[in-house]
């Protein structure tokens, strides 16, 4: 059965859903890049901005991806030859590792593995026995999208100032803001990674990274940061092209400008808070369908799991027989399994992920996991029963 009629989900963990306000403000002509609205309305942003990462620092943005939001915050602040610990647990640790790797950075890991969060107290016994302060930064991942971990960056703050050192404390959010609670300066926070393309509702192309007084202490200490990737200029702009290193993403940034009215109306509060139900309806049923069948949660502590994606497994080529359904028979697309099997290996095919970020409501979420349970019943998996009940319960109790 296909659907060509009806709105497509593409409930994948980003890109995620574009708001129609968004589509809207990007979808007209171009502007002036040298006076006019464009200038003042970009100035605008910065506060915004400062506020959904609940920072009174600096940001910068950049024209990429998240992985170029991990590049500049490393070429700010830590030179070819130094070191940095990171506390890997999932797939993206490993990404950020991999380019501090291409910069020329000695890095030190400590792998969590995919299913457990990273403890505090042995990234402060690492850091203790790091006598000489040869650690300049500790890279974090808030939650990874791989295995959608969720980490306690508050208790990693404390960790690094019960071992008494100096290492800057760097948060990939990429997966987290605007998803998840999120804390930059009450958490400790030197750097902040972000992109667009999650919370923010915008389409992929904007990178940011937010900084405080510690890290802009770092960058002022370097022997050298490359024009394009400094971001001196580009949070203290004297002319507007500074903000961008050179010709301005225009639309991206009407964009971003639809998308900060949207989450300055709603609140980062109720924005926690919807991300938290919806979560928890997601969990929900998929424990109740874990009672009868395979389906595994990949984050058994909810204490641990993001507010954002959900990483589920099922056995053999199940995973992505289930996305293949759901996608053909109900306009639904889910999230392959990255990062928790290699291509090659069989058992890449037994995980799928579900995206929930951004600007997802529960009819949305409700209307996925009711696909979701079509598609386990049509392709005969075993599975418990009571799963859109558990998930409404869930939703209902926020009226209660």
């Amino acid at each position: 059965m296909s659907h060509p009629s009806g709105r497509q989900y593409l409930a994948i963990p980003g890109p995620s859903v574009m708001p129609d306000a968004v589509l809207r403000a990007m979808h007209r002509a171009a502007p002036n890049i040298y006076e006019g609205e464009l200038i003042e309305m970009t100035a605008g942003l910065i506060p915004d901005l400062r506020d959904v990462a609940r920072t009174a620092h600096d940001v910068a943005f950049y024209i990429g991806n998240g992985h170029a939001a991990w590049e500049a915050a490393l070429a700010n602040t830590v030179p070819a030859g130094a070191r940095v610990l990171v506390p890997a647990t999932g797939r993206f640790g490993h990404g950020w590792a991999d380019v501090a790797r291409g910069r020329g950075i000695d890095v030190q890991m400590e792998d969590f593995g995919k299913s457990t969060p990273l403890d505090p107290a042995r990234v402060e016994q690492v850091l203790r026995d790091d006598t000489g302060g040869q650690i300049r930064a500790v890279l974090a991942t808030h939650v990874d999208t791989s295995s959608t971990l969720r980490n306690d960056l508050a208790a990693l703050r404390k960790a690094i100032d019960a071992a008494g050192h100096p290492a800057l404390l760097m948060a990939d959010c990429i997966a987290s803001l605007a998803c998840d609670r999120f804390e930059m300066d009450a958490w400790g926070v030197d750097v902040a990674v972000a992109a667009s393309q999650k919370g923010l509702m915008v389409p992929p192309g904007l990178g940011f990274v937010f900084f405080g007084p510690r890290a802009d202490e770092a960058r002022r200490r370097m022997d050298r940061v490359s024009r394009y990737w400094d971001w001196a200029p580009r949070a203290n702009p004297e002319s507007f092209y500074q903000y961008s290193g050179g010709t301005a993403p225009t639309h991206h940034l009407y964009g971003l400008r639809a998308a900060l009215d949207m989450i300055r109306a709603e609140g980062m509060e109720a924005i926690w808070t919807r991300h938290a139900v919806l979560a928890r309806a997601i969990w929900a049923a998929a424990e109740a369908w874990s009672e009868g069948g395979p389906l595994r949660l990949n984050v058994a502590d909810r204490a641990h799991r993001s507010h954002a994606v959900t990483a589920l497994r099922l056995e053999g080529d199940q995973g992505t027989a289930l996305r293949r359904w759901v996608q053909d028979n109900a306009g639904l697309t889910l999230g392959i399994g990255l990062g928790m099997a290699e291509p090659g290996d069989p058992a890449w095919h037994s995980f799928f992920r579900m995206g929930h970020m951004g600007h997802v409501n529960a009819h949305m979420v409700l209307g996925a996991l009711g696909s979701i349970q079509a598609g386990l019943v049509a392709l005969d998996i075993p599975h418990g029963r009571g799963g859109l009940e558990a998930a409404s319960a869930e939703i209902a109790a926020i009226t209660a």
